[in-house]
């Protein structure tokens, strides 16, 4: 083989490792993995008591991102039979063949194996428990018998969906408390009017495949009247946090007002002919809606932080009187 050929054969394999990286990276669903380590952070500073571990916040957030991604990689693996059906998901690496399915599992399984053991050692046990939870829910339970067989898949996907602010707040708190449960209680509420939302703007999709959401098995109108009914559960929920004292008044009148526009919203789709445009406005203001909840749960932090330095400050002045006095 003469030099030119030799280089030829270099310059090749090194412009496939971006192809390579991009392909993994894509199975892993980074917008996914983003969306919900947003969630993670409100769960943990909600918890932290206006006390954070640099080392275990890091920690924590990449724990779970690489727990995700392995869940989205597995999900990847089982449903490339769906995803050659949809138009959305058709053009996926592993229903390409960019990739091996045997190269796949294992890939998940490292990252997988990686996050839960970093939640462990750096965290808590109980933040690796519900990180391990939630991808046997999630896979085991979701992904490979509830989304292909029952109507009832979006709800048990939900508790999965969950997990990722309950492990930041377990991985602040160390335990598993009335905080955590109503968070777990609030997450998989608003993954339900989220994932209807979805279901009927992708309508032809899930029937092209088969899978048996609300709208594919009742009708849009049902998943219409589902969707207002858990927004209201959902708005209840949220509440909760205040009226039991995890999150201050802050966090009750901003997520209390989104919630009950949220609600505004849903309700305007009785009035609309158009439910694609409806629902893609329902997806699009779901994703607000946890941010900004994620968002008052670090502002509350804030604010608590601010009120511990102001009355340590105050009771070091008084002090400091006396003893002059």
């Amino acid at each position: 083989m003469d030099h030119a050929s030799s280089a030829s054969e270099h310059d090749d394999q090194l412009a496939a490792h971006p192809a390579v990286f991009r392909t993994l990276l894509s199975l892993t669903k980074p917008g996914i993995i983003l969306g919900n380590l947003i969630s993670v952070t409100g769960g943990f500073f909600l918890a932290a008591q206006a006390t954070v571990s640099p080392v275990r916040f890091l920690a924590t957030l990449l724990g779970v991102a690489l727990v995700i991604a392995s869940g989205c990689v597995f999900n990847n693996v089982i449903d490339r039979d769906i995803d050659a059906r949809m138009r959305r998901t058709r053009d996926r690496a592993l229903v390409q063949g960019l990739i091996s399915v045997p190269m796949a599992l294992v890939y998940a399984t490292l990252l997988g194996t990686t996050g839960v053991l970093l939640l462990y050692l750096l965290a808590n046990p109980l933040a690796a428990f519900f990180a391990i939870l939630g991808i046997v829910v999630y896979v085991g339970l979701y992904t490979l018998w509830f989304k292909r067989h029952s109507v009832h898949g979006t709800l048990i996907g939900s508790l999965s969906g969950a997990m990722p602010p309950v492990i930041g707040y377990c991985a602040a708190a160390d335990r598993f408390d009335l905080g955590a449960a109503i968070l777990l209680v609030i997450f998989s509420l608003w993954q339900m009017p989220h994932s209807y939302a979805i279901a009927i703007f992708r309508l032809e999709d899930y029937k092209a495949a088969s899978i048996p959401v609300l709208p594919v098995e009742k009708g849009i109108e049902a998943a219409k009247r589902a969707i207002v009914r858990y927004i209201v559960a959902f708005a209840a929920a949220t509440v909760l946090l205040s009226l039991t004292g995890h999150a201050g008044h802050g966090y009750l009148v901003v997520a209390g007002g989104t919630s009950l526009y949220w609600l505004h919203l849903a309700l305007s789709g009785y009035r609309r002919d158009d439910d694609e445009a409806w629902a893609r406005r329902q997806f699009a203001f779901s994703i607000v809606m946890v941010m900004v909840l994620s968002l008052m749960m670090v502002v509350d932090f804030g604010l608590s932080f601010a009120d511990d330095q102001l009355a340590d400050a105050s009771y070091r002045a008084l002090a400091l009187l006396r003893t002059s006095g």
